[in-house]
């Protein structure tokens, strides 16, 4: 197979790095049998590089559709993390046992940076996505260095760094009682704990250590135990791994007012500005995957944030989630 790191348009470079790091394919006739063998052969290299560089761009696959991008997927090796044992509030549709619809907002709703499920006590190691039909305009998914958006916001603003590192973060929202596709945040409280009735929810909020409150309409407000804002990645690498951005930003709907949806886990607000100014970094550290059919990305969730920018016509791209983690934390201040 004749495939090699590659640059591609505005690809970014960070020291000796690059972001996202590309490898194109340009093997004549290539199937994805082969290609598929060729990813599984390879699979630790590419690992190590989504895990280096943040993101790795698969790009001139022969991959055509969800089926040929969960075979890509299967070849890496990794433990599958099935989307309904999540805790994420997007509404999606199963393709295959691994492989899920993107976000099912609509298309003018423009989902703002964040680590997949960082929200949450459960969260991939991975987050991989693919395109079978690009828009006919916008549609990017936005992606974006975590760990170097930390740098720069540490150096901007030290006393929000500092209290996100000792004061992590809490989170709330309001699930409705059913999935609610016109809404980034409407999957019901039924499908998200994966129960189905209150008594089966209180029993899971309770094992995830949440509190709760049950609202009008048999809606429910759940509120996340303390949860880190920031990671520590080893040899001395920080990243900003949270949903501060996405909450701050973009949690609005019916049921939803950002406003309330985050604070610190000692129950202080946030520094409105230096949030505002974090999503400002983000945007201007932003690396715009315009797709094309057959792309497959491969990040590194603790690395690397995504985003996405409303669009026109027809967009299908589909996502895997790869290793379960679990993470908490304990205020310090």
């Amino acid at each position: 197979m004749n495939i090699a790191p590659a640059p591609v348009d505005k690809q970014q470079t960070y020291g000796d790095s690059v972001f996202p790091y590309a490898l194109v394919c340009s093997e004549p006739g290539a199937t994805l049998a082969a290609a598929a063998d060729w990813v599984g052969e390879h699979r630790d290299e590419i690992l190590r590089l989504a895990n280096q560089y943040g993101a790795v761009l698969l790009r001139d696959f022969p991959v055509e559709n969800a089926e040929g991008f969960d075979a890509i997927i299967q070849s890496l090796r990794l433990e599958n993390f099935p989307y309904k044992k999540s805790l994420s509030n997007a509404v999606r549709i199963n393709r295959t046992d691994r492989v899920f619809s993107a976000n099912e907002a609509p298309p003018e709703v423009r989902i703002f940076f964040h680590h997949e499920m960082a929200q949450t006590p459960l969260f991939p190691k991975w987050i991989m996505f693919s395109c079978e039909i690009a828009a006919d305009q916008g549609g990017a998914t936005p992606i974006c260095r975590s760990d170097v958006l930390w740098q720069r916001l540490a150096a901007e603003c030290p006393e929000f760094a500092e209290a996100c590192e000792k004061k992590g973060l809490t989170y709330s929202n309001v699930m409705p009682n059913d999935d609610d596709a016109k809404s980034g945040m409407g999957r019901s409280w039924r499908s998200t704990l994966g129960v189905t009735d209150r008594e089966g929810a209180e029993a899971r909020l309770r094992e995830l250590n949440y509190s709760w409150e049950w609202l009008e309409g048999d809606s429910l407000r759940a509120t996340t135990p303390p949860l880190p804002a920031v990671k520590d990645l080893g040899e001395g690498r920080k990243s900003f791994f949270n949903q501060m951005i996405a909450a701050y930003c973009g949690w609005k709907d019916p049921s939803n007012d950002p406003s309330g949806a985050i604070r610190h886990a000692d129950g202080t607000p946030l520094d409105g500005d230096a949030v505002r100014r974090a999503a400002q970094l983000a945007e201007e550290l932003a690396f715009d995957l315009e797709w094309q059919v057959g792309d497959v990305v491969i990040l590194d969730n603790t690395v690397a944030m995504h985003a996405r920018s409303p669009f026109v016509g027809t967009r299908k791209v589909v996502a895997s989630l790869a290793e379960m983690n679990t993470h908490s934390f304990t205020v310090t201040v």
